[in-house]
C-alpha cells in the first residue's frame, strides 16, 4: 500500500511506530500552555528583564538542528517568528535513562515535527537570544518532510518558488516562507483600516445573500446551482449591490459589506472566479462626495498596512495620498487614441475598435464597445491612483443620470498600477429609469452577451418605495491587497486560489503507518 511513499515518508512512518511502542503519544491531548511567543522573548529579553524570563513555555515546529553530541542546538518556529533553542543530555534526562535524548529527541523527531519546550531565556556567546531548555514534550509528529529552504546568517535565499506547490499547498508555504505570513498578515491589517475608517463614521457592517434568484449587480458570467428543497434554481453571488441598496430603502443610512463573490470567467494574473468586495452605500450622498471618501480611506488604509502612503509593486512606485487625479473616460480615450468618441454610435465604434486591432463581435453594444476601447487603449497607462469619470448611459444601467451633461452617468473607476480597484456611483434611484436601463440589457442578452444583467423585480419594487439619493462603491479587495503587499499575481494574495484537482495516487489513499 506504500508502493508510492517516498523514502523519507516511510521512515517517519517507522518513527512513529517506535514512538508508539515507548509509550509516548505523537498527537496528545490538545492543551499545552504557551506563556510566551519566539517574538516577545528576542525583542523583549534584556539584562533588565531576564527576571521575567526565567521560566518559559513555548510551542513550535523544528526547522532546523545542530547536533553537538550531548548537545544540540535547534530552531523551532511559532506563529510570530523562530528561535534558537539548546538542549543538553544531562539536562533533559538527569537521570540514569537518557531515552527522552538519545532516543526520542536524536533519532524519532524530525524536522517538521511540533514540540512544546520548558526552560529559561540566556544569551549565547554569539550574542543570540536563545531558550536553555529544561524538558520538551512531542506536540505533533510530521509525517511527510517539508520542501528544503537554504539560508545564511538566518536569512533566506533559496526560498520556495514552485507556483503548483505555492498554490496547491499553501499551508506548507506558510511553513517554510515566512514572507507568504507577512503578506497575509498586512492584508489583514489593511481589512481592519477599512473597518475602522467606515465604522468610526458610522456605517453599520451587514451580510447579504450569497445564494440569489437572481445574479444581479453587476455585468458578469455566475455560476449555477440548484436547490433541491425549493426544486429552483439558484446562482452563487456576482455582487451584493442590489441587497444593499434594498437596505437603503429600509431606512439605513450607510451599510457596508466584504462579501464573497463568484464570477464564472476566466483567470490570470488579476482574476480568480472567487474574489472579496468591499461595497458601501451611503444616503445622501454623490460620487463627488464618494471620491474625496475614497481617497482618505486608501490613504489611511496604507499607511496602517505599511506605515507610509506609498508602496513599491515590480519597482514601481505608487502613492496614495489624496488628492488623485481625475479624467472623464471619453478625455482619457482621445488622449490615448486621438479620437474624439463622445458623438460615435454603435457603428462607429465597432469600426473605431477594428482599426485599432481591438477584438470585438456583433453581440456587444456601445457600453461594452467603449469599455473595449479604454481596456485596451488607456487603462495600462494610469500607474498613480487616478479616477476615471463621468461615463456614457450604456455603460452603467444602475447609475444616476449626470446632472449637467446629456448622454453621461455620474461614475468613477478608480485606476492604480493599470487596474481598476473600485467602481463608484451616484445610484440610480427613479424607479422607471431603473426599469427602462433593465430592459435594455435583456436586449443586450437577446443578442447573446452572456454578462448583461437580468431583471430584478423585486429590486425594481423595493426603488418604488423610495430610495433616497445615495453615493455607492465597490472595492477589488484582492487588488488593492496586491499593490499594498507588492504583489503581482493575485494568487499570492489568495490564501487558497483555485486550481484544476490533483490527481490522486494510491498513497493518497492509505491510512496504514
Amino acid at each position: 500500500m506504500h508502493a508510492t511513499l517516498s523514502e523519507q515518508e516511510l521512515v517517519r512512518r517507522e518513527k512513529l511506530r517506535e514512538l508508539l511502542e515507548l509509550g509516548i503519544d505523537p498527537y496528545p491531548a490538545p492543551l499545552y500552555d504557551v506563556t510566551h511567543t519566539a517574538i516577545d522573548i528576542k525583542e523583549n529579553y534584556n539584562e533588565q528583564t531576564a527576571e521575567n524570563y526565567k521560566s518559559v513555555s513555548l510551542a513550535g515546529r523544528i526547522m532546523s538542528v545542530r547536533d553537538m553530541g550531548k548537545a544540540n542546538f535547534a530552531v523551532i518556529q511559532d506563529s510570530s517568528s523562530r528561535i534558537q533553542v539548546y538542549i543538553k543530555r544531562d539536562e533533559i534526562c538527569p537521570d540514569e535513562d537518557k531515552t527522552m535524548y538519545d532516543i526520542v529527541w536524536k533519532k524519532l523527531l524530525d524536522i517538521g515535527d511540533i514540540i512544546g519546550i520548558k526552560g529559561y531565556v540566556f544569551t549565547t556567546k554569539t550574542g543570540e537570544t536563545s531558550v536553555h531548555v529544561s524538558s520538551f514534550i512531542l506536540l505533533s509528529k510530521s509525517l511527510h518532510p517539508l520542501p528544503i529552504v537554504k539560508e545564511k546568517d538566518g536569512e533566506q535565499f533559496d526560498a520556495v518558488t514552485d507556483l503548483e506547490f505555492k498554490y496547491r499547498q499553501r499551508y506548507a508555504d506558510l511553513i517554510v516562507n515566512p514572507s507568504v505570513r507577512d503578506t497575509f498578515v498586512k492584508i489583514t491589517k489593511m481589512k481592519n483600516a477599512i473597518r475602522s475608517f467606515l465604522n468610526e463614521r458610522g456605517a453599520l457592517e451587514v451580510d447579504t445573500p450569497v445564494l440569489q434568484s437572481i445574479p444581479g449587480g453587476a455585468t458578469a458570467r455566475p455560476f449555477m446551482t440548484h436547490h433541491n428543497a425549493l426544486d429552483i434554481p439558484l446562482y452563487l453571488r456576482i455582487a451584493n449591490e442590489l441587497y444593499l441598496k434594498r437596505l437603503i430603502v429600509g431606512g439605513f443610512e450607510w451599510v457596508y459589506e466584504f462579501s464573497r463573490n463568484f464570477r464564472n470567467e476566466g483567470m490570470d494574473r488579476t482574476h480568480n472566479p472567487e474574489f472579496t468586495i468591499l461595497e458601501f452605500y451611503v444616503a445622501y450622498k454623490d460620487y463627488l462626495w464618494m471620491m474625496e471618501t475614497t481617497e482618505q480611506m486608501l490613504e489611511q488604509t496604507a499607511i496602517a498596512a505599511n506605515g507610509t502612503s506609498v508602496t513599491s509593486v515590480a519597482g514601481v512606485e505608487i502613492d496614495f495620498k489624496a488628492p488623485y487625479k481625475r479624467i472623464s473616460i471619453y478625455d482619457a480615450i482621445k488622449e490615448h487614441t486621438g479620437t474624439d468618441i463622445s458623438e460615435m454610435d454603435e457603428d462607429g465604434l465597432r469600426k473605431l475598435c477594428k482599426e485599432l486591432r481591438i477584438d470585438v463581435n456583433e453581440t456587444m453594444g456601445k457600453g461594452k464597445l467603449i469599455d473595449e476601447l479604454f481596456g485596451s487603449q488607456c487603462e495600462h497607462h494610469y500607474i498613480q491612483p487616478t479616477f476615471i469619470t463621468d461615463y456614457p448611459i450604456e455603460m452603467s444601467p444602475l447609475t444616476k443620470k449626470h446632472r449637467s451633461k446629456p448622454g453621461l452617468v455620474e461614475r468613477f473607476e478608480l485606476i492604480v498600477n493599470g487596474k481598476e480597484i473600485a467602481n463608484a456611483y451616484s445610484e440610480l434611484n427613479d424607479p422607471i429609469d431603473q426599469r427602462e436601463r433593465f430592459e435594455d440589457q435583456v436586449k443586450l442578452m437577446e443578442r447573446g452577451d452572456d454578462e448583461a444583467m437580468f431583471i430584478d423585480y423585486d429590486f425594481l419594487r423595493a426603488l418604488e418605495y423610495g430610495m433616497p439619493p445615495t453615493a455607492g462603491i465597490g472595492f477589488g479587495i484582492e487588488r488593492l491587497a496586491m499593490l499594498l503587499t507588492a504583489q503581482v499575481s493575485i494568487q499570492d494574495v489568495l490564501f487558497f486560489p483555485q486550481m484544476r484537482p490533483e490527481k490522486r495516487t494510491e498513497a493518497d489513499d492509505s491510512i496504514n503507518i
